[in-house]
């Protein structure tokens, strides 16, 4: 049974607007470290939270004043077990800015050029109802292109829950999506809006992205990442295991009620060669080493905080979708670069970050340019709700990169 797009992509939901909404009202110096009690405070699961569990890191400096880090953990409130602060879970969408990443690798190799198109790669991929889409479209989600397995019927909790172990290559969820069998319509979706006029969170992008990239290096995806990303940056907690696993103990629990309303742990998953587990600790050591320089050549690490603009050299407009590019000064246009999305704070500055989501675990790692102030989190979900995640989300926000 495929799997509902709406509950296994991971998008942006509630969670990630909490980090602008959080943001103090007016500007303030930022304390030496951490309010270490006002974050113990904030993974605290309280009622409403529809959240069985939650780990995070935080990291802050002020000027002249060396770092503090930290680290926190909720029990497991399904089981009563204990949660540590380094356990592991799964990271949705936070596989994108790797995945953009190893692509900008390979542009400053000049081993693709991120302004050709896909056809021109990849020719015969994409049906020709859709027009030449560039790599940089699929990159920045200004490619108009369908969501993954878009138009599919919606499953049952029940059959959700039992086709979790299913695992999808990239060829089987472009042909799935562009040309399914057995359905209705078998012509598949159409594009949503001409390449490169509008912005549009968009995940499958990024499959063919993956594709893209194991064409051009003849790699798996996989390969690409851990020895791109993962070995550099001695990321030793985080994996891309391809086809069924389950997540690496010790992990924080991950849940979704059935259809009598037991809650079930979701932690083995299939998924598609992009789905990986990490830990908190891992995931700042990528945003670090994503902003340091040790990634990336300062022309490629520039488009990471480019949004996409128009000819007269405004954002593009974002196509609302409920979600996204919501909120601060410029809501309603592009906040998504290749890879990334940006929050403008209520003191002037901007972090840049990606949350995630797989099937019982919703995730996020945020920081500022300097790297002065950085949040990772991940809860481990007790309802399908989309607003799960926003409370925790948003007040350790408020303690990361308020005052």
């Amino acid at each position: 049974m495929r799997r509902s797009s709406t509950l296994t992509l991971a998008v942006v939901t509630a969670a990630a607007a909490a980090i602008c909404a959080a943001a103090p009202s007016q500007a303030a110096s930022p304390a030496a470290g951490p309010d270490r009690t006002a974050l113990d405070e904030a993974i605290t699961v309280r009622p409403g939270d529809d959240v069985a569990g939650a780990v995070a890191q935080v990291y802050r400096k002020a000027p002249k004043s060396p770092g503090q880090t930290w680290r926190g953990a909720s029990g497991d409130l399904v089981t009563g077990r204990k949660t540590g602060a380094g356990a592991h879970f799964r990271i949705g969408s936070i596989a994108k800015p790797m995945e953009a990443a190893v692509l900008l690798q390979l542009s400053a190799e000049g081993r693709v050029d991120l302004d050709e198109t896909v056809q021109h790669y990849m020719p015969g991929l994409l049906p020709e109802k859709f027009e030449p889409i560039t790599v940089r479209q699929l990159l920045n989600h200004t490619s108009g292109l369908p969501d993954d397995f878009e138009g599919s019927p919606a499953p049952s909790p029940d059959q959700v829950i039992d086709s979790r172990l299913d695992y999808y290559t990239f060829d089987q969820v472009i042909q799935q999506t562009l040309r399914p069998k057995g359905r209705q319509d078998e012509s598949g979706p159409g594009p949503h809006f001409a390449p490169g006029t509008q912005q549009q969170y968009n995940s499958f992008g990024y499959r063919v992205a993956g594709k893209l990239i194991e064409e051009l290096t003849g790699h798996s995806l996989q390969h690409e990442i851990t020895t791109r990303i993962l070995t550099p940056l001695r990321m030793k907690d985080t994996s891309a295991p391809g086809r069924t696993s389950h997540v690496p103990r010790p992990y924080l629990p991950g849940y979704l009620p059935n259809g009598k309303g037991e809650p079930v742990d979701v932690n083995e998953q299939g998924g598609n060669p992009s789905s990986m587990t990490s830990t908190t600790a891992d995931l700042d050591r990528f945003i670090s080493g994503l902003f340091d320089g040790r990634l990336l050549r300062p022309a490629q690490a520039a488009e990471l905080r480019t949004v996409p603009l128009d000819a007269g050299g405004k954002p593009l407009p974002y196509r609302p979708d409920g979600a996204n590019c919501a909120s601060g000064p410029h809501k309603g246009t592009a906040c998504f670069s290749i890879g990334l999305m940006s929050f403008p704070l209520s003191d002037g500055s901007v972090v840049w970050g990606k949350t995630g989501t797989d099937l019982g675990y919703k995730s996020g790692v945020f920081a500022t340019d300097d790297l002065n102030r950085r949040v990772v989190y991940a809860v481990g979900t007790a309802s399908v709700e989309n607003r799960t995640a926003s409370a925790i989300a948003g007040r350790l926000a408020q303690a990361a990169f308020g005052g």
